[in-house]
């Protein structure tokens, strides 16, 4: 009996820590997602103007406050666009998540 009581605890255990592991990933993912279209929003206001700076240097910014960090930034000031990819990291053994997005044409 007592086997049983430990065995089934196990399996919660290793249940409810995967559930965990999820958890996080989906977190990370929403807040890549979140990361990279209030960057490439901020990055497309710089390359038409509205807003002061560099637009990869914006998008930086707008990224690190939004918890990612900014992989690879393009903007284009014929085309009016601007493309960034941003990568939030997750605690504990999963790889980085790495979301993109792009505004204009």
């Amino acid at each position: 009996m007592t086997n049983i009581v430990v065995g089934l605890c196990s399996m919660i255990l290793v249940l409810v820590t995967a559930i965990g592991g999820l958890s996080q990933a989906f977190v990370a993912h929403t807040t890549a997602q979140s990361a990279a279209d209030l960057a490439v929003l901020a990055a497309a206001d710089a390359v038409r103007g509205l807003a002061a700076g560099e637009p990869c240097d914006v998008a930086e910014e707008v990224a690190k406050k939004n918890g990612g960090t900014v992989r690879d930034c393009r903007a284009s000031m014929s085309e009016q666009s601007a493309y960034v990819e941003v990568e939030v990291e997750i605690p504990g053994p999963l790889p980085k998540v790495k979301e993109k997005a792009v505004a204009g044409k």
